[in-house]
Order: C-alpha cells, then sequence, then structure tokens
C-alpha cells in the first residue's frame, strides 16, 4: 500500500533508508512531494530516484508516493534501492 502525502509534509526532510537528508520537501501536489534536492547528490542517485530532470517550473524533483517507506512528524524516509 503507497503512502499518503499531504500538505502537511511540506518543510520536512528526506533521508534515504539509511537516515542521511537527501533533500527537503517544499510542496505536495498529487500526492507527489516536490524535493529540493541537498547539493551534495550525485546524478547517479538522483537518476536511482527517478530525478532525471527537475520539474520545468522550479529546480525541485517529484518524489511520489510508491518511494517513501515512511513518514513521521520529523521526516520523510525513502525506501532502500
Amino acid at each position: 500500500m503507497a503512502t499518503t502525502l499531504t500538505d502537511a509534509d511540506e518543510s520536512k526532510p528526506v533521508t534515504n533508508a539509511s537516515g542521511e537528508r537527501v533533500g527537503r520537501v517544499v510542496a505536495v501536489r498529487d500526492n507527489a512531494a516536490h524535493v529540493d534536492p541537498d547539493p551534495g547528490l550525485t546524478e547517479e542517485f538522483l537518476s536511482m530516484l527517478g530525478w532525471a530532470e527537475p520539474d520545468e517550473h522550479s529546480d525541485t524533483y517529484a518524489l511520489n508516493s510508491e518511494a517513501v517507506a515512511a513518514i513521521t512528524d520529523d521526516e520523510i524516509r525513502l525506501k532502500e534501492f
């Protein structure tokens, strides 16, 4: 079952399965979090997340709920890739 992303998730940090921060949610639209990635992320990691190209209207990347392992009060944690 997929996790549902809501407006309450805006501003939360996004972490990988190991708990390392990879970005921050700047908006949620159509059950996708729009993430501002941390500057140190490699293109390989961005590609694993399906983040080949940023959103055409901003420098954020869409993160679909299928990639999310858990949402807590403090963070959005990604599934292991």
